[in-house]
């Protein structure tokens, strides 16, 4: 029999930790996940990209209705940045990944790879998954 609400979310709670999204559950929609991978910083500012996702089970129809969102924020005079991305977009659905250097940190974010995982283990459990595009997590 595939698996319960709780045994999905349970899963997908472990799986998204390996990725390294701090995961917490919310009534409203939920499992919620966020991680900061682009950070730099410097004395007169900073810079940060930060990727949040949501995934809320609906036990009813067995559906995991999937929402996700990458938001840039800086304060003061942010450090110069060097910035390689490399995207694609079909429907709401952006792949590629983005690159950061600078004096005071950068990073890396893969735009699909937390959402093709969720997408992965959604599937292998018996569930459907469902990306909502346009809506913030």
């Amino acid at each position: 029999m595939p698996d319960s609400q709780q045994d999905l979310l349970a899963g997908l709670k472990t799986r998204l930790g390996a990725l390294g999204l701090s995961v917490h559950e919310d009534a409203k929609q939920g499992l919620v996940g966020e991680a900061q991978p682009i950070r730099s910083k410097w004395w007169f500012g900073a810079r940060t990209v930060t990727y949040r996702m949501s995934c809320r089970p609906s036990e009813a129809d067995r559906t995991v209705q999937f929402r996700e969102a990458v938001t840039e924020s800086s304060w003061g005079l942010p450090p110069p940045t060097v910035t390689v991305e490399k995207t694609r977009v079909s429907g709401w659905k952006l792949s590629g990944e983005r690159s950061d250097v600078s004096p005071g940190g950068g990073g890396t974010i893969d735009y699909a790879k937390v959402r093709d995982a969720v997408e992965q283990a959604v599937t292998a459990a018996g569930w459907t998954f469902h990306l909502q595009g346009g809506r913030l997590p």
